[in-house]
């Protein structure tokens, strides 16, 4: 076999596309790491080898391994077309619904950055969301969810591909080194182009809205495996301890977990609150705690002496004497009905033993209507974004985790305690990695499949309202306002994360 011959491109591209890298704080170490990777794939495709492979390099640096497995089973699972069609248009109407709020969310991050421009970017290992390498996202589980994520999105490209009677090449994955980085579905491209547009556009949908709605789909099983868990010790315990306040003057300290105030037992928030209502500003009280972990997981049982501090007095010295401040926030006060002598032990987040699971459980809103608790569900997958960033690459915070345990339920006691954290930070994981692929895919600018969407989208929009323009025009015309879409999203995209390389 005639081997290829490299060309200067091959070269040029990449190490400006390195050089970027730099620039933006990718490590050195990653660096030289993508560039090798890059170089075998280029010795591999000269000699042959990645033929043998039935594989592919595609936009440099990205690994296109072919099969034809999955196929057989694609076309069983397509034979319902009725019902998979019905399923791309409701994929539509939800990718439509989702783009807005994808497009509402890097507009308004780019205009917040224009207003407060930040003082330093993320680096780009933790703008490339690469399990093992962003520092917020471990290895294990988020790869394992990633696979899986990328399965079902291209599956469901595929199935929306035979139910409109489009063949299939090959399904294949994308790999940068050994960390997956993305799947494909393989149509014929010549019965892809003559497609209708509006099969094309069902076919594009598919993928992010299969990521979207498995994303709820293991939110409902998270809450369940939430519900699993229980406290080791009942009690409640403080996220934080303010200083200048009887807790810190007391030597309390956070995460340690309050069992009795003056031989009341105070098992949950409530109780916590009646309890020390009946004291005022001033009074000692008794405090039986629980002591963190031992490195043999053993808790001390301690009692410490607390002189109450007075809570309205507390806000009020926040203003530092400032009229206009004091005036504003005795007003407040006044309404919230914290009034002088009332008693303030000093403490901030005050939470019961499950609070590193309550957060996933659907049942833990009380007393709200229907309205609130679908929209708390709707909003729940932002919602979970930011906690592998604000507990370093956890789940939840290891003081939290430590006060748990498996309950007696059937399945938590058949899994222990190690078994349902591992399920739960495993589905966790899941509903994470499907949101952000969903997400990021409905960015309208190609080559995501919200960038195809919207193309086809002004295309069909054109010839609906320019009946007698030439069909090549038409065309035309919908590929300069994609390009420019296109575009235009890649500022928005790139302005938040330039900003703080050039102020």
């Amino acid at each position: 076999m005639e081997e290829r011959q490299s060309s200067g491109f091959d070269y040029l591209g990449p190490i400006i596309f390195l050089w970027f890298l730099n620039i933006l704080g990718m490590p050195i170490w990653a660096i030289v790491i993508l560039a090798t990777w890059y170089f075998l794939l280029i010795y591999l495709e000269n000699n042959g080898t990645l033929d043998n492979w039935n594989a592919t390099r595609a936009m440099g640096f990205i690994l296109m391994i072919r099969t034809q497995r999955g196929l057989k089973l694609l076309d069983k699972i397509s034979n319902n077309r009725k019902f998979w069609r019905a399923y791309g248009e409701f994929s539509i109407w939800l990718c439509f619904l989702m783009m807005f709020g994808v497009i509402f969310l890097l507009v308004a991050t780019a205009v917040f950055a224009a207003l407060e421009p930040p003082q330093q970017s993320l680096p780009a290992k933790d703008l490339l969301l690469i399990p093992g390498v962003t520092s917020f996202v471990p290895f294990w589980w988020p790869v394992i969810a990633l696979i899986i994520a990328l399965v079902i999105h291209e599956y469901s490209h595929g199935i929306q591909a035979r139910a409109h009677g489009m063949r299939l090449r090959s399904f294949g994955l994308l790999l940068a080194g050994p960390l997956p980085m993305g799947a494909f579905a393989e149509p014929e491209l010549e019965e892809i182009v003559r497609a209708p547009r509006r099969e094309r556009i069902r076919l594009y949908a598919a993928g992010p809205s299969i990521n979207i709605v498995a994303t709820y789909l293991v939110l409902i099983m998270l809450s369940a495996t939430a519900s699993g868990f229980v406290a080791q010790d009942e009690g409640v315990h403080a996220k934080a301890i303010i200083d200048d306040t009887g807790a810190s003057e007391s030597g309390l300290l956070p995460y340690e977990i309050i069992t009795h105030i003056d031989g009341q037992w105070v098992p949950d928030f409530d109780s916590f609150s009646q309890t020390l209502d009946q004291n005022q500003a001033g009074d000692v009280v008794m405090i039986s705690v629980l002591s963190h972990e031992d490195e043999n997981g053993e808790r001390e049982a301690r009692r410490i002496s607390v002189m109450l501090t007075d809570q309205r007095q507390y806000y009020l010295e926040m203003c530092e004497g400032e009229q206009t401040c004091l005036d504003d926030t005795a007003k407040i006060l006044d309404n919230w009905e914290i009034f002088e002598g009332n008693a303030f032990l000093g403490v901030s987040e005050l939470s019961a033993g499950t609070s590193g699971v309550d957060y996933y459980e659907f049942s833990t809103v009380e007393d709200t209507g229907m309205v609130y608790k679908s929209l708390r569900f709707l909003l729940r997958p932002l919602g979970i974004m930011g906690i592998p960033i604000i507990n370093d690459g956890q789940t939840m915070a290891l003081e939290e985790r430590a006060l748990i345990e498996a309950g007696d339920g059937f399945i938590a006691s058949t899994l222990g305690t190690e078994g349902m954290l591992g399920l739960f930070d495993f589905l966790f994981w899941l509903a994470w990695i499907n949101f952000i692929l969903g997400f990021a895919n409905l960015i309208p600018m190609i080559p995501f499949d919200g960038g195809h969407i919207i193309h086809d989208t002004i295309h069909s929009t054109i010839a609906t309202f320019s009946k007698n323009m030439h069909p090549m025009r038409i065309e035309s015309l919908a590929d300069r306002i994609s390009n420019f879409s296109s575009f235009g999203m890649l500022i928005i995209v790139l302005f938040p994360i330039i900003l703080p390389k050039i102020i």
